[in-house]
C-alpha cells in the first residue's frame, strides 16, 4: 500500500489486474457526437466482469493482503457493486468473504453477490449504515475490512481505467466521471495526470446525493444530513479522506444532475447506444444532456455500471420518456353510456397518440352519477405532441381533470 499515486501506481495496479479485469470497449456515441458537434466516447465498464468497474479496485486491495490476512477474510459494505467485485476477487483468491448490503438493495445485486460466493448480510437504509455495521463486524470478527473506496489499493486499481481511456483516445480533453465516495474519480483524475496533466476531469454526482461541492468549497469532506435518489452507487453520504486530497489537486469540477436527467440518460443510453446503464453509471451523460457546450472534446464518459432491477429499469425508462414529454398520464371525464370509452379510445388513436395502460373509475364522490373518470397513459412524440394530443381531446368535448 502507498499514499504516493504515479505513474507507476498505476501502471503497476494494470498489471496486477492483466487477465482479471477485462479491458472494457469505448463506444463512440453518434447521437451524443452530432449534438455536441465533437467526439463523444463512452467508457463501457457496464460490460466489465460484474457489471461494474468496483472489480477492480478490490481485486488489487484483496490480492495485496498478507496471507495471514488472506485466512482471517475479508467483510465489506456495499448496495451492491462494490459488494460484487469484492465478492468475485475473494473467490478467485481463495478468500472466505461477508458483505453487508442496505435491506433494500437491489435484488439482482444481492443474488449475484452471493453466486460468487460471499455471506450476505441485509442490514440498514443507506450504504453509510451498511458501512457502520461492517467496520463494527470486522473489528469483532477479525475480518479485514475493505472500503469501498476510501483505500489507496482501491484508488490504484480503479486508476487503470484512466490509463486505458488514454490508450483508447489519446487525444481526449474532458473526461466526466460517475462519484460517490470519490474512489473512482480520484483514480481516474490522478492516472490521467501522470501522462497528460491537460486533460480536465469532471466528477458528476446526484444533486439528491451531492457530498462534494460543500465539502470542497469548505475544504474537508462534510457528511449530507439526507440522501435520496435513484442512483444508489453514488449515493455516498461523506468524501473519502485518501479520494478527497486527490479530487482537490486533480478534478476541474464536480458537477450535480437531477433525477430528471438521469433518467433521461438512461433512457438515452438503452435507444441511441444500445447499452443497459445504472442511473449511477448514467450520471455522465445527463451531465452532457444537461449542458453540452460546457466540454471540451474529444469527450470521454464512464459508464460505470449495468447492475440494474428489470423492474426498476421499466420505471426508470417511464420516468426517463416522461421527462422528455414522450409520455404522458391524463385523467378524462367521460359520459357512461355505451360506446363512450370506445369513442375515447378512437380520438386518442387518431391523435397519434398510443395507449399503454388504462383504467376506470366510476364511483367518486367527484363523479356525476352518468360519468366515468378514465385514466389513461400514453406514448407520444413529445412535448409538442402531447399538447395537441389534449387540445384535440378539449376541442371535442371532453373534460380533462389533469395531466
Amino acid at each position: 500500500m502507498t499514499d504516493t499515486f504515479d505513474h507507476g501506481t498505476f501502471a503497476e495496479a494494470a498489471q496486477t489486474l492483466t487477465g482479471v479485469a477485462a479491458r472494457t470497449p469505448m463506444v463512440r456515441s453518434a447521437a451524443l457526437s452530432d449534438r455536441l458537434h465533437t467526439s463523444v466516447h463512452l467508457k463501457a465498464e457496464n460490460l466489465q466482469d460484474t457489471g461494474s468497474f468496483k472489480l477492480r479496485g478490490a481485486y488489487l486491495r484483496l490480492s495485496r493482503l498478507s496471507e495471514e490476512e488472506k485466512a482471517r477474510g475479508v467483510v465489506a459494505a456495499s448496495a451492491g457493486n462494490h459488494a460484487q467485485g469484492v465478492a468475485l476477487a475473494a473467490r478467485r483468491l481463495g478468500i472466505s468473504a461477508r458483505i453487508f448490503m442496505p435491506a433494500d438493495a437491489a435484488l439482482p445485486k444481492v443474488e449475484a453477490t452471493q453466486r460468487y460466493g460471499a455471506e450476505v448480510v441485509l442490514t440498514g437504509t443507506s450504504v453509510d449504515e451498511a458501512l457502520a455495521t461492517a467496520t463494527a463486524d470486522a473489528t469483532s470478527s477479525g475480518r479485514v475490512f475493505i472500503h469501498p473506496f476510501d483505500h489507496p489499493d482501491i484508488v490504484a486499481g480503479q486508476g487503470t481505467i484512466g490509463l486505458e481511456i488514454l490508450e483508447q483516445v489519446p487525444d481526449v480533453r474532458t473526461i466526466l466521471v460517475p462519484t460517490g465516495g470519490g474512489g473512482l474519480l480520484a483514480g481516474v483524475a490522478a492516472a490521467v495526470h501522470s501522462l497528460a496533466p491537460h486533460v480536465e476531469v469532471v466528477g458528476v454526482q446526484a444533486a439528491a446525493a451531492a457530498s462534494f461541492p460543500a465539502s470542497l468549497a469548505q475544504g474537508q469532506p462534510v457528511p449530507l444530513d439526507d440522501m435520496r435518489t435513484m442512483a444508489d452507487g453514488i449515493a455516498v453520504g461523506r468524501p473519502g479522506d485518501v479520494p478527497f486530497r486527490l479530487i482537490q489537486e486533480h478534478v476541474t469540477e464536480v458537477r450535480t444532475v437531477t433525477e430528471n436527467l438521469i433518467s433521461r440518460a438512461v433512457l438515452h443510453l438503452a435507444e441511441r447506444s444500445k447499452l443497459v446503464v445504472e442511473p449511477s453509471g448514467a450520471a455522465g451523460v445527463a451531465a452532457v444532456l444537461a449542458d453540452p457546450g460546457a466540454f471540451s472534446g474529444p469527450i470521454v464518459v464512464l459508464l460505470t455500471g449495468g447492475n440494474v432491477d428489470p423492474l426498476v429499469l421499466l420505471q426508470i425508462i417511464r420516468h426517463g420518456m416522461t421527462a422528455v414529454g414522450r409520455y404522458l398520464q391524463a385523467r378524462v371525464m367521460i359520459k357512461d353510456t355505451p360506446g363512450s370509452l370506445v369513442g375515447l379510445l378512437a380520438e386518442l388513436a387518431d391523435a397519434g397518440a398510443n395507449v399503454v395502460d388504462i383504467t376506470h373509475q366510476r364511483i367518486s364522490s367527484g363523479l356525476a352519477v352518468d360519468e366515468v373518470d378514465v385514466t389513461v397513459a400514453l406514448e407520444t412524440r413529445g412535448p409538442e405532441h402531447c399538447e395537441a394530443v389534449m387540445t384535440r381531446l378539449r376541442d371535442n368535448g371532453y373534460r380533462i381533470l389533469a395531466y
